[in-house]
């Protein structure tokens, strides 16, 4: 086993800094625990090398051979890099040595590993896996420390420490001659049979005389003849049968009083003797040792109720069960080591008194023993094997007591600082990891309900937010925290679990019991938490559950002509349904007084599988009827004697059976026919049809190897080639589609098809086309865009368009494939002008935001702003902020230029950049703190930005963000809970305004309209009751009077619910216009203006102009299709969510 003990293997040692290892026995998936209370260190097992722990332990805990090993520095052992070196001698066993006992003492871990070690002995995982005899490995383990010594200031270590000599002398009887002869040793070897004790053993074996006589006499030299003689051993020097010590001293309280209870019947003792225990035990009492630190006694035992358990009226304490570590016998009991620690000498006291603390070490785990255990646990079979003694005349040094770095080299110590700041950030990254989750919060007053289900009423971006949280925490620790995140939340707050469906959002489950904690809520990671009141969203009451899922649904049915007659196209279009409606609320939803419903059981609209409900069953509900999302539904008015499915239940029209595509020729090249009809299957493959096609169209054969179909949506838009090696079923085409041969080959398996354009603002059409590869990185697709559009300079980036066909989040990673980034075939990229910032860093475009009030300091540079429209554009939108002149007036944003700045800077410090902008300077604003700053949101003023020391990562803006800065007569400090309005007093009799004025309101008190009223009130001198207020909708040029009550009487409790402004239906916010009137001297009921008539008119003149677009554009897609015999199904539309993960990148 130990043959390579002797032989130093430096090429197989090793070198392997604290966490690392040669061998690699199992991944380690977390951090090593910390110690425990007992702040010692165990040694991990590898199997089998427990005897080896309880030799490291007992050599650890002797304080003269482990200073003495840390005496020897790297100038004489050598150094852990140099070990490969050919002619560098490392002494590797010592330097492995050094650094387990550094462990041992400094690293906050809970065991150690051997590894190291025992690859520096040359051991295989077969030794490591043996158990063998403690003695042998303890005699090899100091000869091998003696040969690795040799040559250096310790190479008389062992011999120091652990030599000793045995003395044998015989005194003849006769002639008193005494012959003597010595012998060396390092360990003594006793029989304990039959012997009370220790010390009678050393008695039998070194001190009681051996007296040759009778038949066993000895032969003197000196007489020479055979005599009577005695024999005895001495040791030199001398053995002292004390009991062990180490320099180890334990001097929590904790530790004490645990100790002090351990000895007591049932653990349980009266506060009072506790103190007196303490006293008597340690020398000193708790107020004058440990009060200054951990408080009364009392309430110490209060603060470890995991340990100690008080009385009702704290007059008794008891140790719990649970906390009275008793030793495990999970390995072999000759292998654990029991050590007394001793505590520091107490000051003021003339005398050491000591306060014995035992420990039972059983590799990884240590733990307290009582004196009186030990008795019982080691004895018979299970009784020590190997005793390590230690002189009682030993003293350490003052320096040494309580100071566990006491000689431990430089260089170790720095090693431990360091691997205990490792441990401490890799269990920090671990309990992140492990014990926090990132949940969506979705907000309801961002929400509102369309179509069967919840929508975001802006974008998802702005209507989610991520929250990660630590699921130890309980139920109300989320909602307090959702609270504080939530400035303007007023009212109840419920968190329900929602779910994304193809439908939109729906609300399962409201989660209760503030008590519990999210572990036992069973709320998973990357979970959806609608936070609403729980009632209603946008004045619309929701139904929750599965019950009510929304199931979208494809419906097919006849067109009506512009007549009323049927004609013979077939619609099919989505709609959605709650789960458990009736399946005859189909018909009510497409205005069918009566007609057969049939339902496709093969799941695909133009197979067979199509059967007929019932007219008994169509009370049953969708979720009865086992439809699904996805589902399609056939309806059949009972009037019409056009039907469309057969006998045989397949899907036909009056004229054809719908199983063939058309194929338009759009190769620019002549051919007698422009279109041609390919009857197929689902399971055609493209390359047929395109074949078939071209030889139809009577094109040039050569065409067969450079043209592809492409799909035509119902817009007439060319879609994305369809590969040849695709069935239609593969490709998603559905039989009645209409496809254009086009010249150019499909991308192969490994191309991207992709549509790209300069600008946000794309038209229709106007998309250019490229092919690339997958793996390409962003900026050479840049740069191939770039030169296909003619573009020049380095100034650009690219945006995926989202699917709301707006600008998404740029393409920061220029060195990503377009694969990683998930950019698929048929995506469109948009080239837009600027040079992206660097990681980390945000490029805002700053605007002014001219106020048009009341003459003041900032009045003097108004004409400048309005005539330096060089400096950039300038934009103008009604809009409540900023009100000027008489009325509801322009809000207008006249753009400075773009600043790059780090999210980790303040506000305050992007003002003060901004006010380096060369037009900034003709404005006069005199410091930061004058500035108000916007979001931009729709070409005016958003979100009110508050908190000038807040690092902008925390206000969570995005890339696309755009900043607007107000001036300000003087610096403002507003709170979370104010909010900012801007108030104009109606002029009787005129339809007119006062310029605005800034009014603080706050909301801490309750956001209700009698709040508000009072305050507005206040702010104009007037009395509450002569006053009346209304919220201004710019969007709409619409007045919201504001009442104190509304008349809605709740189910549960009959009494007037008060509103709270900041949900529905005002949703009051920073920026807001309200409208005074002085019912003194104006009875009006109108809040209107002129202005608000002529926008109304001017909405109504565009709702018509759109109207009458979308007809000639219908118009227009009628007319490509309408060569068609049978009319083509339009592809069914894509949901904002299915590519809901692509907006979170």
């Amino acid at each position: 086993m130990f043959g390579d003990l002797f032989e130093e293997e430096y090429s197989t040692v090793s070198n392997n800094q604290y966490g690392k290892g040669k061998k690699l026995k199992t991944k380690a998936l977390e951090p090593p625990a910390p110690r425990e209370f007992t702040n010692l260190s165990g040694i991990r097992n590898q199997g089998g090398t427990c005897y080896l722990n309880s030799l490291l332990q007992t050599l650890h805990f002797t304080p003269e051979f482990r200073e003495a090993l840390f005496s020897l520095g790297p100038e004489e052992l050598g150094l852990f890099e140099d070990k490969d070196k050919p002619d560098a001698k490392v002494r590797i066993i010592p330097l492995q040595l050094q650094r387990l006992f550094a462990q041992l003492l400094l690293l906050d871990q809970e065991a150690a590993s051997t590894t190291d070690l025992t690859d520096s002995f040359g051991w295989t995982s077969n030794e490591e896996m043996r158990q063998h005899d403690v003695q042998e490995l303890n005699r090899i383990l100091f000869s091998a420390l003696e040969t690795s010594l040799v040559g250096t200031s310790g190479h008389d270590l062992i011999n120091r420490l652990y030599h000793g000599t045995i003395v044998n002398q015989i005194v003849c009887k006769e002639c008193k001659n005494v012959s003597e002869r010595q012998e060396d040793f390092l360990d003594l070897t006793v029989a304990v049979k039959n012997v009370s004790g220790l010390e009678d053993a050393l008695w039998n074996m070194y001190v009681e005389e051996e007296v040759f006589d009778c038949d066993n006499l000895y032969h003197c030299g000196t007489c020479d003849r055979l005599v009577k003689a005695a024999k005895e051993e001495k040791s030199k020097p001398d053995v002292n049968l004390k009991d062990l010590q180490s320099e180890e001293e334990i001097d929590h309280p904790l530790i004490i009083l645990k100790a002090i209870l351990l000895e007591e019947e049932n653990n349980l003792i009266p506060v009072d003797q506790l103190g007196q225990k303490l006293l008597k035990k340690i020398g000193i009492s708790w107020n004058k040792k440990y009060r200054k630190q951990h408080g009364p006694l009392r309430k110490f035992l209060q603060l470890h109720s995991q340990i100690f358990l008080l009385s009702s009226d704290e007059s008794t304490v008891r140790l719990l069960k649970n906390s009275s570590l008793q030793a495990e016998s999970d390995f072999q009991r000759n292998d654990q080591q029991i050590f007394k620690m001793l505590p520091p000498e107490s000051p003021g006291l003339n005398n050491s008194i000591s306060c014995p603390h035992w420990f039972d070490i059983n590799d990884s785990k240590v733990q307290p023993i009582r004196e009186k255990d030990i008795e019982q646990q080691f004895q018979g079979k299970e009784s020590a094997y190997m005793l390590f003694y230690r002189k009682s005349q030993l003293q350490r040094p003052p320096e040494a007591r309580a100071n566990p770095r006491y000689g431990v080299p430089c260089h170790l110590l720095n090693e431990m600082d360091a691997a205990n700041i490792e441990l401490q950030t890799k269990r920090a990254e671990c309990d992140s990891a492990n014990n926090t989750f990132e949940l969506h919060l979705h907000l309801g007053p961002q929400y509102h309900f369309f179509n069967g289900a919840l929508h975001p009423v802006v974008s998802q971006t702005e209507s989610v937010w991520d929250l990660t949280f630590d699921k130890r925490k309980t139920l109300g620790d989320l909602r307090q925290s959702i609270f504080q995140l939530l400035e303007f939340w007023e009212g109840d707050m419920i968190l329900s679990v929602a779910k994304l469906v193809p439908a939109g959002l729906h609300i399962y489950q409201s989660l209760g019991g503030d008590e519990l904690t999210l572990c036992e809520t069973e709320i998973a990671d990357g979970e959806d938490i609608f936070v609403w009141n729980g009632v209603e969203v946008g004045g619309v009451h929701i139904q929750t559950g599965i019950d009510c899922e929304p199931l979208l649904l494809n419906v097919l049915h006849l067109d009506t002509s512009r007549d009323g007659e049927k004609c013979c196209q077939v619609i099919e279009s989505p709609h959605v349904f709650p789960a458990n409606a009736e399946v005859g609320t189909v018909l009510t939803a497409l205005a069918i007084p009566a007609g057969v419903i049939f339902i496709n059981s093969a799941g695909c609209p133009g197979g067979e599988g199509w059967t007929a409900i019932p007219k008994e069953d169509m009370r049953k509900t969708f979720r009865e009827q086992g439809l699904r999302n996805g589902s399609s539904i056939l309806i059949q008015d009972s009037h019409d004697d056009n039907s469309l499915l057969t006998k045989e239940e397949k899907w036909v029209t009056s004229m054809n059976e719908i199983d063939w595509l058309h194929v338009k020729n759009l190769c620019q090249l002549e051919s007698e026919e422009k279109q041609v009809k390919i009857s197929a299957t689902v399971n055609t493959m493209v390359f047929d049809i395109r074949i078939k096609a071209i030889k139809e169209l009577k094109l040039m054969k050569e065409l067969a190897d450079n043209s592809c179909l492409r799909p035509i949506d119902r817009n007439g838009k060319l879609l994305c080639p369809v590969p040849d090696s695709y069935t239609l079923k593969e490709a998603e085409l559905k039989m009645g589609s209409s496809l254009g041969l086009c010249l150019g080959k499909a991308p192969s398996s490994s191309q991207l098809f992709l549509f790209f354009a300069m600008g946000s603002d794309v038209q229709p059409g106007t998309e250019m086309e490229i092919i690339v590869e997958e793996t390409i990185s962003v900026r050479d697709c840049l740069k191939l865009m770039l030169k296909k559009s003619g573009l020049q300079g380095d100034a650009w980036h690219l945006r995926k368009m989202d699917w709301c066909y707006e600008a998404g989040e740029p393409l920061c990673e220029e060195d990503a494939t377009l694969k990683e980034l998930l950019i698929c075939s048929g995506d469109t990229l948009l080239l837009i002008e600027g040079q992206l910032p660097p990681l980390g860093f945000l490029k805002v475009p700053i605007w002014w935001y001219q106020l048009q009030g009341p003459s003041g300091h900032w009045e003097s540079h108004q004409d400048q702003t309005n005539c330096t429209s060089s400096w950039g554009r300038v934009w103008r939108a009604t809009s409540s902020q900023g009100a000027s002149g008489n009325e509801p007036a322009q809000v207008s944003l006249l753009y400075l230029g773009d600043i790059e700045i780090s999210e980790d800077a303040t506000l305050a410090e992007l003002k003060s950049q901004a006010m380096t902008l060369p037009p900034f300077l003709e404005f006069g604003v005199p410091f930061p703190a004058h500035l108000r700053a916007w979001t931009v949101e729709r070409k005016r003023p958003g979100r009110l930005l508050r908190t000038d020391r807040q690092p902008l990562r925390e206000y969570k803006l995005g890339r696309r963000i755009e900043i607007c800065l107000e001036p300000l007569q003087k610096g403002e400090n507003l709170g979370p809970q104010d909010v900012l309005l801007r108030t104009q007093v109606r002029i009787p009799g005129e339809r007119t305004y006062t310029p605005a004025l800034d009014l603080v309101w706050n909301v801490a008190q309750g956001g209700t309209a009698g709040s508000l009223r009072q305050r507005v009130a206040d702010f104009y001198c007037l009395p509450v009751e002569k006053i009346e207020i209304a919220k201004y909708f710019p969007e709409k040029f619409e007045w919201l009077p504001i009442s104190s009550w509304n008349q809605q009487i709740t189910k549960r409790k009959k009494k007037k619910k008060q509103d709270y402004l900041q949900g529905a239906p005002y949703y009051l916010k920073d920026g807001d216009t309200i409208g005074v009137k002085n019912l003194l001297i104006d009875d009006d009921d109108d809040f209107s203006t002129i202005r608000d008539d002529t926008g109304k008119e001017k909405q109504k003149q565009r709702a018509l102009g759109r109207r009458k677009s979308q007809e000639a554009l219908h118009e227009q897609s009628s007319y490509i299709l309408s060569s068609a015999e049978t009319p083509a199904r339009p592809r069914a539309p894509e949901t904002s969510l299915s590519i809901h993960v692509g907006s979170f990148r």
